[in-house]
């Protein structure tokens, strides 16, 4: 090759290829930090479209790694397992506005409509019942109080209401216990109410933690 094509050669590749090849070294490779963020990104979007269609039991690591064009193992490195990146998806898709409270109709029905779709679903259950991974189990209880809670100990405290936090940790209680006794097949009837019939007399449960103006 002649040195006019040489020379030309290296003007048509980008400044670090070039010098990388004047100093006899190979050229860099992109940011690290860069690919894991758009990683991260492809996997937590893949995992909230796999997890809405399947549920978690059904939708596997392969699966979500496949979608999102990227390695599965990148799950464990990235967050932990399935369940935490689940718990990294549910965050992504409830974005940061609070919720309202559970004595709100529309939040309860929302909430009784996902329940009756897609199960209690791991974060859920995680937060209430015992687990294997102190870790998960604590994402998800912090989770559960941030979104079911906290506003409600809000709502008490600026009514003045005693006892807000308890009476606010009650009502938590009694709705979580309501979805899994709904679907744990030990009680037949609270099974198959519809969640439109089932949404009153819920809403008069969850009404009684807070005392009668």
């Amino acid at each position: 090759m002649t040195e006019a094509a040489k020379a030309e050669g290296a003007a048509e590749r980008p400044e670090p290829a070039a010098k990388a090849e004047r100093a006899g070294e190979s050229a860099p490779a992109p940011a690290r930090r860069r690919d894991a963020a758009r990683s991260r990104e492809l996997l937590i979007t893949a995992a909230m479209e796999l997890f809405a269609d399947r549920g978690f039991e059904r939708t596997t690591t392969r699966e979500i790694g496949e979608r999102a064009g990227v390695d599965p193992a990148l799950i464990a490195r990235y967050f932990g397992g399935k369940m935490q990146l689940y718990l990294a998806a549910v965050r992504v898709e409830q974005g940061d506005v609070a919720p309202a409270d559970l004595l709100d109709e529309d939040r309860l029905r929302e909430l009784l409509d996902r329940f009756d779709r897609r199960g209690p679903g791991p974060s859920f259950q995680a937060a209430v019942l015992p687990g294997d991974s102190p870790e998960v189990q604590q994402a998800a209880r912090t989770h559960l109080r941030e979104r079911l809670v906290d506003p409600l100990h809000d709502r008490f405290a600026a009514e003045g209401v005693p006892r807000a936090q308890l009476r606010a940790e009650l009502a938590a209680a009694a709705f979580a216990g309501v979805i899994l006794a709904r679907t744990s097949g030990a009680f037949g009837e609270l099974a198959e109410t519809r969640a439109a019939e089932l949404l009153p007399l819920l809403r008069e449960l969850l009404g009684a933690t807070r005392p009668a103006q």
